[in-house]
């Protein structure tokens, strides 16, 4: 009775969603679609359905899906240590309040919630990163409205912030599912071998499969003797198009001509662009 009752269990769920007080966070969010005269950015959104597929394609023992998820917790690692090193050097400007003078949180008095639906570890960690950059632009804000930074330093801290981020997100674009598994490779049949030719050598640590990222998921891979395919659904082989629209709940407040009050002090309007 009680295997039946375990084998009658649903997936678990968790809702889940992000809280952003500046349009400069809910761009990076949104990223923007191509239009006449001007190329499309990739947002959040984009990067979490490539990070999905990449997931996908390392469950499949494919070697390259991995060595991209290898390459993008790095550069995701990267971006934190340089928002971090924006942050103190704001705590800094901040830090020179006189201590007779409180400042409290520099908070949007209306906020965007965005439900969350994230599948992959790297998904999760590029929220994080935008929600800590959503926190330093609150703070930057707050610096020069107090006047311990100027405007340039404002603008410059800003723009750095989130070139940092849309910079990974873009990375993530160049992913391409190889559709050969490490058993072609050991084989070295047609199927490894146009991998290569598209797409190049791997290190040998990462082809054997004895260097993964710490957030790879399980290799499922075809039973040896039953031939049997794989339990997770196939990666299509053909290079789709990001859908920057998927469930994200995503803001209507943000376009890049926009140039409203993102979070600031009452009577200060955010005009950076």
């Amino acid at each position: 009775m009680a295997d039946d009752l375990r084998l009658n269990l649903g997936a678990l769920r968790s809702a889940m969603q992000l809280t952003l007080h500046t349009h400069h966070a809910s761009r990076i969010w949104n990223g923007r679609t191509p239009s006449e005269g001007r190329p499309g950015i990739i947002g959040l959104n984009g990067f979490v359905t490539i990070a999905s597929r990449m997931q996908r394609g390392a469950e499949q023992d494919d070697p390259y899906s991995d060595w991209w998820i290898l390459r993008l917790e790095e550069k995701l690692t990267d971006t934190k240590a340089r928002i971090q090193a924006l942050r103190e050097q704001v705590d800094q400007a901040l830090a020179c309040v006189p201590a007779e003078l409180s400042l409290g949180e520099n908070l949007n008095v209306q906020p965007v919630k965005l439900p969350l639906f994230v599948s992959s570890q790297l998904g999760f960690l590029a929220v994080y990163l935008l929600a800590d950059f959503d926190n330093l632009a609150r703070r930057v804000i707050l610096a020069h409205h107090t006047a311990l930074i100027d405007r340039h330093t404002m603008e410059r801290w800003l723009n750095e912030g989130a070139h940092y981020l849309r910079s990974t997100f873009t990375l993530a674009q160049q992913y391409r599912f190889s559709g050969a598994a490490r058993d072609d490779f050991a084989s070295n049949n047609a199927v490894a071998r146009t991998a290569r030719e598209r797409f190049g050598d791997l290190p040998q640590d990462v082809l054997e499969g004895t260097r993964r990222s710490r957030y790879a998921p399980p290799i499922v891979r075809r039973s040896a003797l039953s031939g049997d395919p794989p339990t997770v659904p196939p990666v299509p082989l053909v290079e789709e198009e990001v859908d920057e629209g998927i469930d994200s709940g995503r803001p209507d407040r943000s376009s890049d001509d926009e140039r409203p009050d993102s979070g600031t002090p009452s009577g200060v309007a955010d005009s950076v662009p």
